[in-house]
């Protein structure tokens, strides 16, 4: 059995602008023969699909959707499956992804990670070919999309709701792949929380665990013979002002199963300078599985790892004071950006917040109380 993942799909600028069009089967078009060979392919669906009117959701960041036309897009390439657990899904709330679903079931396309409730969210994709079943598991870490037992949303990361999962699904598959959305935007390198937890879901049970949301491509590993992909990229993605960066550049991954897992990358140039997604030359290609490679080769040592995240975390440091100061003044903050005003938190203060965010029982609290603040 042959399956294809690729990371975040978003119509939106210059491809939502051909879609319906004549051109619009260029957009896939240099990919569609890797992503029909396969058995099961599947892609990320990073944004609600809809043509009604629906309000976006009050959060951080920008609200996205798309035009419900990309399905025919996805299903003509050859994609059978889509993941909705990502932090985009719920943008236009329930009545979105209502719309999105009804849209998905039109189109043929089979889905996972998103229901009305988080029982039908966490729910287990089955695929069965030649006397050979596989499991998906799908969730993403939290943000503002995440289903409750009452309302709808994506499949939260959660390790133990994961290890039930997974320990569900080997009584019924033969195979077990987990696809989680997760990570640092625009950093190529897992956390070492990342790393622990993907390593525990091998550890569980899983036999690959896939990765993407950080809009730039990271690298794998093989942790007790089986792979771990910690970042693929954006698949198809346009955003004007990303050109010429690591936002235009993935890979997909081909699992190749049979009684072990076995893979092959794909590196593209997705929405650079033309709207579509274009498989790489062989220099290009090399360059960037070259580059791949040291991201592997950071991965594998625990020094290095810890030492690079610790080393990128540092360099917003101000910025995120910025935001957990009271100050909320705009022309205050551009001053305590640049260092003419220092940045007003007291000592005690900064340990009672730390409390607060680092404590799971006070977490707990600290979030309840700031989501009824925007209700």
């Amino acid at each position: 059995m042959d399956i294809l993942i690729a990371g975040d799909f978003c119509p939106k600028d210059r491809v939502a602008t051909i879609l319906g069009s004549s051109q619009q089967k260029e957009i896939l078009k240099d990919i569609a023969p890797i992503v029909k060979q396969c058995d099961l392919s599947i892609v990320n669906l990073e944004c609600p699909l809809f043509d009604i009117d629906a309000k976006p959701i009050i959060k951080q960041g920008p609200n996205l959707k798309g035009n419900p036309i990309a399905c025919d897009l996805l299903h003509d390439c050859g994609f059978n499956l889509v993941t909705l657990a990502n932090n985009h899904i719920l943008d236009y709330g329930e009545e979105g992804i209502k719309q999105t679903l009804l849209t998905l079931d039109k189109a043929k396309l089979n889905y996972i990670g998103v229901g009305t409730n988080l029982q039908k969210a966490s729910h287990i994709h089955y695929f069965e070919k030649n006397n050979q079943k596989i499991a998906i598991i799908n969730c993403c870490e939290h943000e503002f999309s995440i289903a409750s037992d009452e309302t709808a949303g994506a499949n939260p990361l959660n390790p133990v709701n994961q290890w039930y999962a997974i320990n569900e699904a080997k009584n019924k598959a033969d195979y077990i792949l987990v696809i989680v959305h997760g990570g640092h935007e625009h950093y190529s390198l897992p956390s070492p929380r990342m790393q622990a937890t993907y390593r525990f879901f091998i550890d569980a049970g899983a036999d690959a665990v896939i990765n993407h949301h950080q809009h730039c491509y990271s690298g794998y590993e093989i942790y007790k013979e089986r792979p771990i992909f910690y970042g693929l990229g954006n698949f198809c993605f346009d955003w004007e002002g990303k050109r010429d960066s690591g936002w235009n550049y993935g890979y997909m991954v081909e699992l190749h199963i049979d009684k072990k897992i076995d893979f092959t990358i794909y590196p593209y140039e997705q929405c650079n300078h033309t709207p579509n997604v274009k498989l790489l030359q062989a220099d290009k290609e090399k360059r960037i599985k070259d580059d791949i490679q040291q991201l592997n080769t950071i991965i594998a040592s625990p020094t290095l790892l810890k030492k690079e995240h610790e080393t990128w975390m540092a360099k917003d440091e101000r910025n995120w004071l910025i935001s957990l100061s009271p100050i909320t003044n705009r022309y205050i903050q551009v001053l305590m950006r640049r260092k003419y005003l220092p940045i007003r938190m007291s000592k005690q203060k900064v340990i009672a917040l730390l409390n607060k965010i680092a404590c799971e029982s006070h977490n707990d609290k600290l979030q309840y109380i700031l989501k009824e603040q925007i209700r």
